[in-house]
């Protein structure tokens, strides 16, 4: 299953998040010119548990070392489909993190989880000589708040069918929920050695979980509230998911496309996607200069089959968001 994006709106520009996007592909490129599977890289900078509990091999390495290696650790790859893998998650789930928790608070939360997420794979794996690498673990923890924050909010994923993707909306729960049993049934089906840290992962999303409620008794951040004063989104989401209902006795349908005060004087484009029947259909829509609230606009042919094989149409009612910003 892969997610597209999730129908939890937030209210900021997730800036650390795509810090963290940019970070990575920026390693990520330097360890394709390097090599990506570099030994000298993957056990310098790898989390090795070895490091810390074989004392032969831990005096190769200093102390310096054996504490950057619990961050450096998750701004490692192993391959390009672990990379994209872990940047398309991060990307759906960690604006909304972000934006519950605040810029500073956020980017702590990822690194801690991180941190956690390492500890304990250490302490599961305590004699493995094999380096962890990947950001999986703190993305983890991004997934397992989510999962206690957003338990309702629907994932768009896309199943591959043999060669046909089909979109379905998955509630965050039994996404995730899913994602975090198919951890233990992957630990406990695991012959020998795996590639993969499994319990690095469970260990992240338990972290995110614990921490995400500490987070309830910590006080905001001065700086954080207002850099997010900076960082507030002015416009709705480019893309949208548009919910369409039926009335009796007609063929057309009738949903509500979401615009700002902005958007609705200057004219925008969004893409939406609109379920309807057994389809998932993306289409462009044009919202033109001076709608107002309540105003519907008319898209031909996208209603209920008639009986003469023509079709009614789809009425996406304009609902203007104003957005207001936090003055410190």
């Amino acid at each position: 299953m892969i997610p597209i994006r999730d129908t939890q709106a937030s209210g900021t520009r997730p800036v650390v998040t795509y810090l963290f996007i940019g970070i990575n592909t920026f390693i990520f490129l330097l360890q394709l010119g390097s090599g990506l599977h570099s030994e000298q890289i993957l056990y310098t900078y790898g989390l090795v548990p070895a490091k810390y509990t074989i004392d032969t091999i831990s005096a190769y390495f200093s102390f310096s070392n054996h504490i950057i290696s619990f961050f450096s650790y998750m701004f490692l790859h192993g391959g390009f489909l672990h990379f994209a893998g872990n940047m398309l998650f991060l990307y759906v789930f960690g604006d909304n993190i972000e934006d519950y928790l605040g810029h500073f608070k956020y980017l702590a939360f990822y690194l801690l989880c991180g941190v956690i997420s390492g500890l304990f794979h250490l302490m599961l794996n305590p004699l493995s000589r094999v380096p962890t690498i990947g950001a999986s673990g703190a993305i983890a923890g991004i997934m397992g708040a989510y999962f206690l924050l957003y338990p309702r909010s629907k994932i768009l994923t896309i199943i591959p069918i043999i060669f046909i993707p089909f979109f379905i909306e998955i509630p965050a729960f039994i996404f995730l929920g899913g994602w975090f049993l198919i951890q233990f049934y992957n630990v406990a089906g695991q012959d020998g050695v795996s590639q993969i840290a499994w319990w690095a992962h469970i260990g992240g999303f338990i972290a995110g979980m614990a921490l995400i409620r500490l987070n309830r008794y910590l006080p905001e951040t001065k700086p954080g509230q207002r850099l997010q004063q900076y960082t507030q989104k002015k416009a709705t989401p480019k893309f949208q998911i548009i919910k369409v209902n039926a009335k009796e006795n007609s063929y057309d349908l009738y949903g509500t496309i979401e615009v700002t005060s902005i958007e609705a004087i200057a004219g925008t484009q969004k893409i939406v996607n609109i379920p309807w029947g057994f389809y998932k259909r993306f289409y462009r829509v044009a919202v033109p200069p001076g709608v107002q609230p309540g105003m519907k606009l008319k898209l031909a042919g996208l209603g209920r089959l008639k009986p003469d094989s023509t079709k009614g149409s789809l009425y996406l009612k304009v609902d203007i968001k104003n957005i207001i910003l936090k003055i410190i």
